[in-house]
């Protein structure tokens, strides 16, 4: 595998693939790498010739309150196990490379950004999702991009940044890997301390617990949130938000028929966290 810090370099060396007839896949990453990277790394590898994975932690979609400087970093461990993966490209760029003096040009998708972690975190946030991504497509030109559900609503923005703007790359987004317990992985869990582990396990079973109503043939979107929500409360949890939305706008969902999307967000310990499960109306579990 190849280190490779410059755009020149990763474009001359993807251009060499492509010319070889060769089918590129990115996964675009912030590092600290854990069981979902590496899915996504291994799916890449089965269905790409050249794996380009990227390792930049994107300043412009923290807030000034957020954990920029904390986010967890080790080139060299992801180096290795990216590696191992079968990755052949690592584009470990720094943040001047990405962002020269005089970058001036934010992509805002409207919409969709406007809930949930948009709400949340704030407009930056998915300005600089966006943005980013949209760089990291015109630099590497991959014919598919990977990325992971846990981050549901960032799926559908990439989703939409594509349709948008007619870029040639296929979207790929791969299942949730959970823990033994069931907490999604996620680069944050670092930060939890072992009594904040044990409750981070809640954000799961809520929606654990929302699904099972839903099978019982509930579909009233409060009865479903409310048996979520008692799960969190239990555990001494205040979501940011819990709610159920339309797996492609994310317009409110107020009853579910067929399937919508219940994500949570939360504080826990010194983490925010984020988990969503597809809930599927009782008539609908036989396809899921």
């Amino acid at each position: 595998m190849r280190i490779i810090r410059t755009i020149a370099e990763v474009r001359t060396a993807v251009s060499e693939a492509k010319r070889g007839g060769k089918t590129v896949g990115l996964v675009p990453t912030m590092g600290a790498f854990h069981a979902g990277h590496l899915s996504l790394m291994r799916e890449a590898q089965k269905n790409n010739d050249l794996v380009v994975v990227s390792l930049f932690v994107n300043p412009t979609q923290f807030g000034p309150n957020e954990d920029l400087s904390r986010y967890p970093r080790d080139e060299a461990r992801d180096a290795a196990m990216a590696d191992e993966q079968g990755a052949d490209i690592l584009f470990a760029p720094e943040p001047a490379e990405i962002y020269p003096d005089g970058f001036a040009t934010t992509i805002h998708i409207a919409g969709i950004t406007d809930v949930l972690d948009g709400a949340s975190r704030g407009a930056h946030h998915f300005d600089g999702v966006a943005t980013v991504v949209a760089k990291l497509f015109g630099i590497v030109a991959p014919d598919v991009a990977y990325f992971g559900q846990k981050d549901a609503q960032q799926v559908l923005v990439v989703r939409r940044l594509v349709r948008d703007l007619n870029l040639d790359v296929r979207i790929e987004a791969c299942p949730i890997v959970r823990e033994a317990d069931g907490l999604a992985m996620s680069s944050r869990n670092v930060y939890l301390d072992p009594e904040a582990r044990r409750r981070a396990t809640a954000l799961n079973r809520a929606l654990d617990a929302a699904q099972a109503l839903a099978n019982e043939g509930e579909r009233d979107a409060g009865a479903l949130t409310a048996a979520a929500g008692a799960i969190l409360a239990d555990a001494g949890i205040e979501p940011e938000y819990l709610e159920l939305r339309d797996t492609e706008t994310l317009r409110p969902v107020v009853r579910l028929d067929g399937e919508a999307l219940l994500a949570v967000a939360a504080n826990v310990g010194a983490a925010r966290l984020i988990d969503n499960h597809i809930l599927r109306s009782a008539d609908r579990r036989g396809d899921a």
